[in-house]
């Protein structure tokens, strides 16, 4: 096969309508626009939302929802998911994120959850830890601290 042997698969090309070249061609006159109205004007198309005068379904609609632009974007880590750590390592969110605990880290941080036991100890730094993670944490023998 090569460049020259190369054309477009059948029925994907089709010639551009020729329009307004006499009646004879079947495309004369009107120019398949029919005859008078908006839609028969140069440039008087109506857009995709406009429904003829009648009020528009968007607009129908009751408004609902509402998008907090204060909101905090944390990722959630629960203590249960910190025993696959080595006892005696320091946990951090880089840590977290290579093990594919969290996606990635957002502008506000990871918050530690106290879901769960925890059985080895552990030097957890993170953005926000909840009062019973600190308990199981400290409790295991770990440290935890604020970033």
């Amino acid at each position: 096969m090569k460049l020259h042997n190369l054309s477009p698969k059948e029925g994907s090309k089709q010639k551009k309508k020729r329009v307004g070249r006499g009646n004879g061609s079947g495309r004369g006159t009107y120019c398949g626009r029919g005859i008078k109205g908006q839609n028969a004007r140069a440039g008087g198309s109506v857009g995709p939302i406009f429904e003829g005068g009648q009020t528009r379904l968007f607009r129908r609609l009751p408004k609902v929802g509402f998008n907090n632009k204060f909101k905090k974007e944390v990722n959630i880590v629960n203590v249960k998911d910190l025993n696959g750590f080595p006892a005696d390592s320091e946990v951090t969110p880089e840590l977290l994120e290579e093990r594919g605990l969290i996606s990635s880290i957002p502008g506000d941080g990871v918050k530690i959850l106290g879901d769960g036991e925890l059985e080895v100890s552990l030097t957890v730094k993170a953005h926000d830890f909840s009062e019973s993670a600190r308990k199981k944490i400290e409790a295991a023998g770990g440290k935890t601290e604020v970033i």
